[in-house]
């Protein structure tokens, strides 16, 4: 089985989880790639069923990117992070703390696909732990791991633009959702499952907007309740 189809596939982090791991994340390593200037977060493209393809990356279907894929796209590189959230499972993710899309700029998020093995002996191997203040305990991959993470295949993409968004922009530009889900008094979820995305508006922070294959959705979905 390979790791795109493991059914532990960790879910895309929540708001608040991302905004701590961004806040601590190390400065990215330089790339060699030009700024993406298409694949705006609204043309999202199913290239095969139950795949999407979106900033010219490709989630699920027989041929998922990868982080190198990624790496070719943008003009800096990433840092890694292995992350153990309390309670919850292992998750492999890259950061890239600035990238430009068209007019666009922001923050970007991978998330990588591994199995639990994978996951634990990359523990086990890790270079350095870090204790954030979330509580979640960030491990620093050694260089044959980070090698080995550039090649499996993503799982989820996090945008986090720096442009603030509205209800008027979102409906604008992604359409009508299928589903709005309030959370709490500041968030609201704007979901859309043809396309495997989950706009989230935040009343008093920034937007995220949230990327899984569209025969996942249920990862972004489930969480959220009734």
């Amino acid at each position: 089985m390979t790791p795109s189809k493991i059914a532990t596939l960790v879910v895309v982090a929540l708001v608040a989880v991302l905004a701590a791991l961004l806040l601590f994340a190390p400065k990215p390593e330089p790339g060699d790639g030009p700024a993406i200037t298409h694949g705006m977060p609204w043309q999202v493209e199913t290239p095969a069923p139950g795949a999407s393809r979106v900033f010219g990356l490709t989630l699920g279907g027989p041929a998922p990117s990868t982080l190198a894929d990624a790496r070719r796209g943008f003009s800096e590189g990433p840092s890694f992070a292995l992350l153990a959230p309390p309670e919850q499972p292992l998750a492999l993710e890259a950061y890239f703390e600035s990238v430009s899309i068209g007019p666009l700029a922001g923050k970007l998020v991978l998330s990588i696909a591994a199995t639990p093995g994978e996951l634990a002996a990359m523990r086990e191997r890790a270079v350095k732990t870090d204790h954030l203040e979330s509580g979640i305990r960030k491990f620093v991959l050694g260089e044959a791991d980070r090698q080995r993470a550039e090649v499996l295949p993503l799982s989820g993409i996090v945008f986090i633009p720096a442009a603030r968004l509205d209800e008027a922009v979102i409906l604008q530009r992604f359409g009508a959702p299928a589903e709005r889900i309030r959370q709490g008094e500041t968030l609201e979820h704007f979901l859309y499952p043809d396309k495997g995305l989950d706009v989230v508006l935040d009343a008093k922070g920034k937007e995220v907007l949230q990327y899984v294959a569209p025969a996942e959705f249920a990862r972004l979905r489930a969480p959220l309740g009734q």
